[in-house]
């Protein structure tokens, strides 16, 4: 059997008591791919073992997407169902939880009309504001999980027989998700800990802005006014603690929006919109983008960052350690998910509201510098060959990380 059916019901469980910490009562919103079935299946499970009120599965189906590339009308793509995504957040607003199942094929769209492919999802995310602010804005707990679908493991592993592939895939996802071990609650417990000691440590020093330098990269990033540090377990506007990633190796907090400078490169390529964007060079002025190239992928990456006037500013900062577990595994998921948390990341677009210091109104979060946009794109900028330093307010110069690792 090419997935471990003990380890998919043990991800089904970290998701419900980890990732969402569903409480009794509580509803349940979930999305996935149709494909990603036996998992949601151990979802519900465990949903309504912990008491959960209703569960209710929004499936989603690659043949289906790539059918509306091939027959429908070129109006099409400027439409998404507002009235499905108002009910989302109608469904937030009631304190249901949120997570959502990812595993569809990252490359599925590579070969369609890449204007059509932007005009697609900037429908979808004007659609899906109400209820990605309610996320962005962590009013409930949210998770996101993924099932190692057959069409993302052949372009992880094309040189493997697909049930092979899946077998890899299902592995790589079993052990960055903790649930290969035989305690896995107890693991996320243990890992949160560590993830809450570097976010101590940050917060403590309250750095008025990071530098990094390496290969190709000179980039001073300021920090929003009143900025948090959070990393693994958070507590939501409802008061449920929860993990939103799993897996998650990262510590972040909110940029500012305007004071972001110098020049970074990627380190990492970056799936986006059915297309591999590799060697990516931004140059920042005041905040802002004011060069963006690619060896592949340019164009897809100039539609991305013109999205909107956020678009092309930082919404995020993240650090990861170089030997985390992802890293390790040598492996490129072509899912940010996973890739996110192989490395130090920053993020173009929308900022999390939650990594202020207190609860604050959108006005108030853009006054500290939080960024506002459709979009929130993560590409990874962390290696062995960088070194982080934090400013501090009084220009002291404090040792973040080295060659990838925290100091």
């Amino acid at each position: 059997m090419p997935i471990d059916p003990m380890k998919l019901d043990r991800l089904a469980e970290v998701a419900v008591k980890v990732g969402l910490n569903l409480q009794p009562g509580q509803d349940l919103l979930l999305t996935a791919p149709i494909a990603a079935l036996p998992l949601v299946r151990r979802i519900a499970v465990h949903a309504y073992k912990a008491g959960a009120g209703n569960v209710t599965p929004l499936f989603s189906d690659e043949e289906m997407m790539l059918a509306r590339y091939e027959h429908a009308s070129d109006a099409s793509f400027d439409k998404a169902p507002s009235w499905l995504f108002d009910g989302m957040a109608q469904a937030f607003d009631a304190n249901t939880a949120r997570l959502a199942v990812s595993g569809d094929n990252p490359m599925l769209l590579a070969n369609e009309d890449a204007e059509k492919v932007a005009r697609a999802n900037r429908s979808q995310s004007q659609a899906y504001k109400p209820a990605l602010e309610k996320i962005a804005g962590f009013d409930i707990n949210w998770n996101i999980v993924s099932y190692p679908n057959a069409s993302w493991a052949k372009h992880m592993f094309p040189e493997l027989p697909e049930h092979e592939a899946v077998t890899r895939l299902a592995d790589a996802i079993f052990a960055a998700s903790r649930v290969d071990q035989p305690d896995p609650v107890g693991a996320w417990a243990e890992h949160n800990s560590t993830l809450q000691a570097r976010c101590d440590w940050l917060n403590s020093h309250n750095f008025r802005e990071l530098h990094y330098t390496g290969p190709g990269t000179d980039l001073t990033v300021g920090l929003a006014d009143g900025h948090l540090w959070q990393g693994g377990a958070s507590v939501a506007k409802n008061g449920i603690t929860c993990n939103p990633n799993i897996p998650t190796e990262e510590v972040f907090t909110t940029p500012h929006a305007h004071r972001v400078s110098g020049t970074v490169a990627a380190t990492k390529p970056l799936a986006h919109q059915g297309t591999l964007i590799e060697g990516i060079q931004v140059t920042f002025e005041n905040g802002r983008a004011i060069s963006a190239t690619a060896t592949k992928g340019e164009a897809v990456l100039q539609r991305m960052i013109a999205t909107d006037e956020g678009a092309a500013r930082l919404g995020e900062v993240a650090l990861v350690a170089h030997s985390s577990p992802i890293s390790k595994s040598g492996l490129l998921f072509f899912n940010t998910l996973y890739d996110e948390n192989a490395a130090s990341h920053i993020a173009f677009g929308q900022c999390y509201a939650k990594c202020f210091r207190e609860n604050l109104s959108p006005d108030e979060i853009a006054g500290r510098g939080g960024n506002s946009s459709l979009i929130h794109v993560d590409w990874m900028i962390g290696s062995d060959q960088i070194d982080i330093d934090g400013i501090t307010h009084s220009g002291e110069r404090v040792a973040v990380m080295r060659k990838g690792e925290w100091a």
